[in-house]
């Protein structure tokens, strides 16, 4: 018995591994942390209003400006393919400010500025877009959860206008606002609709984060300006809310006066939410011990759940899917991220770097790199499950083929 346990030793789990760079130089918090889609840099916001870019190759600071009052800070920040050489930063302050990307780095001064008169804790969203780095070297995710075989590659398409939600200045109301015009276009619940004292949502609380995703193409005959009547033809616009309660409703535009659908997975604060790149689905997490995987029917406009996980210690501030729906991470109120398989939800890893809370996590386009950020003043770059490259694919293919 002793010689065949020494024959065959249990396996060992591979230690996780530590980051592979510490980006050091902010003096406050790292609120918020987001990789720029097509450029090698990444953008960091500070507890102190600072915004700091920084070069993914070097890992140096590539420029810095003071976004936002230093009492409020930076909490927020979000770039996309459809901003394109631009960012957007949210502070505290009640305001949203467009930057510019530029040679030497960020512009001194901000493009423009969109006052929106709120004051919370709760971040920003810019509209998701179907993803095009789901291939054939990944399996995706249905709404049921299970997995399904992709043959070609999903197109983005970035067509219409760059739309933000953001939460009201009714603490149980949301906002979305046209970026290039500076617009508020639309509350929910719409604020005609019905008295917003006896609104259903008005006991939910503040949404802490919000998504924005898109369904179907946008017609492109409608132009590019944006107003009330074009926003109600927009069939394809979804918002999906998560509220101090814990509950996590579906809106659609079309419908502003009533969620289309509503669940409660969880028992206090849900703080954040991502969604897949093909928007049928999402992970959720919040001041309670468990993270939530879920699926979008879309037809019956439901909910389904997929998976609970448990948590020894409380507290979810961010989360993130991978672009390629292999992996999803979490930000821990416990200074560990922690990473699962997004099909399967087993846990894959913890990763132990931060000393004090982390507040998000986010990966890059190229599904390459995790960024995540702590209330330690740092940004911690990771390397895990680098994806398969195209003549990875090509050969098990062909190996298949010929089996």
């Amino acid at each position: 018995m002793a010689l065949a346990e020494a024959e065959n030793p249990p396996r060992r789990r591979r230690p996780a591994p530590d980051p592979v760079a510490v980006l050091r130089g902010h003096r406050a918090a790292v609120n918020d942390v987001c990789f720029h889609p097509s450029l090698p840099l990444i953008f960091s916001g500070a507890a102190d209003g600072e915004l700091r870019v920084w070069d993914t190759a070097s890992h140096r600071t590539v420029s810095s400006v003071w976004a936002h009052g230093g009492s409020a800070g930076v909490y927020s920040v979000a770039a996309s393919t459809r901003l394109g050489n631009k960012i957007i930063s949210q502070g505290r302050d009640g305001s949203c400010k467009c930057w510019e990307i530029e040679e030497a780095g960020l512009s001194r001064r901000a493009l423009y500025t969109i006052r929106t008169s709120t004051y919370h804790f709760c971040k920003m969203s810019l509209v998701k877009s179907t993803c095009s780095t789901c291939c054939t070297q990944s399996g995706l995710i249905s709404a049921t959860g299970d997995i399904e075989s992709q043959s070609t590659v999903t197109e983005e398409r970035e067509l219409g206008p760059n739309i933000m939600a953001i939460a009201g200045q009714e603490s149980s109301q949301v906002e979305l606002w046209d970026i290039d015009n500076a617009i508020k276009v639309m509350c929910l619940p719409e604020t005609g609709s019905a008295n917003l004292a006896d609104h259903p949502t008005k006991q939910r609380g503040s949404s802490p984060q919000l998504l924005l995703r898109k369904k179907q193409e946008l017609d492109d005959k409608l132009g590019a300006a944006l107003d009330y009547a074009w926003l109600c033809k927009l069939s394809s616009l979804v918002v999906q809310l998560i509220y101090e309660d814990g509950s996590t409703l579906l809106w659609d535009v079309r419908n502003p006066g009533l969620p289309v659908s509503s669940v409660k997975y969880h028992s206090e604060s849900a703080l954040s939410i991502a969604i897949d790149g093909l928007c049928n689905g999402g992970i959720s997490g919040g001041a309670d011990d468990k993270i939530v995987m879920f699926g979008l029917d879309h037809q019956k406009g439901a909910f389904i759940l997929r998976k609970e996980i448990k948590l020894e210690r409380p507290g979810i501030a961010g989360t993130a899917i991978r672009p390629d729906n292999k992996i999803a991470a979490t930000a821990g109120w416990d200074h560990r991220i922690r990473v699962y398989s997004y099909s399967k939800g087993n846990a894959l890893a913890v990763l132990k770097y931060h000393s004090a809370s982390c507040n998000a996590v986010t990966f890059s386009s190229d599904s390459k790199l995790l960024a995540s950020c702590s209330a330690d003043t740092t940004v911690a770059l990771w390397e895990l499950y680098p994806p398969k490259t195209d003549s990875q694919v090509g050969l098990k293919t062909r190996d298949e083929i010929s089996q």
